[in-house]
């Protein structure tokens, strides 16, 4: 199952040109890809985790082992003058060694102090096994073209997906207690030891409480000032906090579609989990299964092929409302309205769908062995559609 995953040859093909940053939620491979699937194919490699006394002592002694091709640097973000210190590596050592350099926070957020690393690497952000990946299919998708549905072997991955989301151990295990145990452990060292290396919160008890109730807030608008009454704390502690959160991946928001012809009512996002496992009601926890394999297709068209892609969802002044539009520069693209068995198309995904010309309309269903094109809309089953995807 892990002998390679979705990025693994274009991470091989990038580190040849320049550095390459592997970011993502603690837990979802980042080691793995670095050390066995990446390292795998270097004579020698030499790692190093920020988190280690001794290897934190050896890497800022910068004395890197003579024989080894691949330096690989874990959650060096702690460190406050991490991205000088890249630099200054990379510029002086660039002709003797590669550089894959991972962590658990945004490497592109925690950027402190030195001279900016632009130009000098890429980023990927790794995220859950979807569907595409554990069915070792890698569609070669267009912005503004089609996806290209085709029939699915019968068998559960979709149902595993679904119930034990798509972090390596718990979907691996496929076991109830090790998931549980899974998220008590997970939560609790991002808490302990991730966010209060590089960020000082004042009051964790209550922004663990929050962490708590996002589950329950998963594919509604998400409103900052609810949130604080019921934390009984300031709009400011709280947006700072879902902030921090996003940072580490824990959750991301994604914000209503608008450009000139179109303004939603509103900027409220919404919000949807990593870990989608977490989730106890079925239709959200599905609903968010669908929006974590359109943020892996946007990644990746931004990460490996450098679109402009972008996801959003649909809402205008009459409440109105389609769960997700992704879009390519800023265009409509494909929209897609989520049902866990109602076949019938939704008059918004109709409405929207006329309104602002999109070009490839989807109501994605939970039954299997659905696909009818009706009136512009294709009805499919997710399976199908989840498999044409990364």
């Amino acid at each position: 199952m892990l002998k390679d995953r979705y990025i693994s040859a274009d991470t091989l093909a990038d580190l040849s040109k320049k550095m390459v940053f592997v970011a993502g939620p603690r837990q979802i491979g980042k080691t793995t890809l670095a050390r066995d699937i990446i390292g795998g194919h270097f004579k020698e490699t030499a790692y190093f985790n920020w988190d280690d006394r001794q290897h934190r002592r050896q890497l800022m002694s910068a004395k890197w082992p003579a024989g080894a091709r691949l330096i690989i640097l874990d959650e060096i973000h702690k460190f406050k003058g991490w991205k000088g210190f890249l630099k200054g590596q990379y510029d002086t050592q660039k002709d003797k060694y590669r550089f894959l350099v991972t962590g658990s926070a945004r490497l592109d957020v925690y950027r402190k102090g030195g001279d900016s690393l632009q130009g000098r690497y890429h980023l990927y952000r790794l995220h859950p096994f979807t569907l595409a990946e554990l069915l070792k299919r890698k569609a070669k998708l267009h912005p503004l073209k089609g996806l290209p549905l085709e029939t699915v072997p019968a068998g559960n991955d979709l149902n595993v997906l679904d119930r034990f989301g798509g972090f390596p151990e718990p979907f691996l295990s496929q076991d109830d207690r090790t998931l549980r145990r899974w998220h008590q452990e997970r939560n609790e060292r991002l808490f302990r030891e991730d966010i209060q290396d590089v960020e000082v919160i004042r009051d964790l008890g209550r922004m663990k409480i929050l962490s708590d109730m996002l589950p329950g807030k998963v594919g509604a608008l998400l409103s900052i000032n609810a949130i604080r009454e019921d934390l009984e704390v300031s709009h400011r502690a709280v947006s700072h906090w879902l902030d921090v959160l996003e940072s580490f991946y824990y959750h991301f928001r994604i914000h209503p579609y608008s450009r000139p012809a179109f303004r939603a009512l509103k900027k409220i996002p919404k919000l949807y989990l990593w870990d989608w496992s977490e989730i106890e009601d079925d239709a959200a926890r599905f609903e968010n299964l669908i929006a974590s394999h359109l943020l892996k297709l946007v990644h990746w068209l931004q990460d490996r092929e450098g679109y402009k892609a972008g996801i959003h969802f649909l809402r205008d002044d009459t409440k109105r409302e389609v769960d997700f539009l992704i879009t390519s520069d800023g265009k409509p693209w494909f929209a897609v309205e989520v049902k866990s068995q109602e076949q019938e198309v939704s008059p918004n995904l109709r409405y929207f769908r006329e309104k602002l010309s999109i070009p490839y309309s989807y109501q994605v269903i939970k039954k299997a062995g659905v696909d009818v094109l009706d009136k512009g809309v294709r009805v499919v089953s997710a399976d199908k559609f989840l498999a044409a995807l990364i």
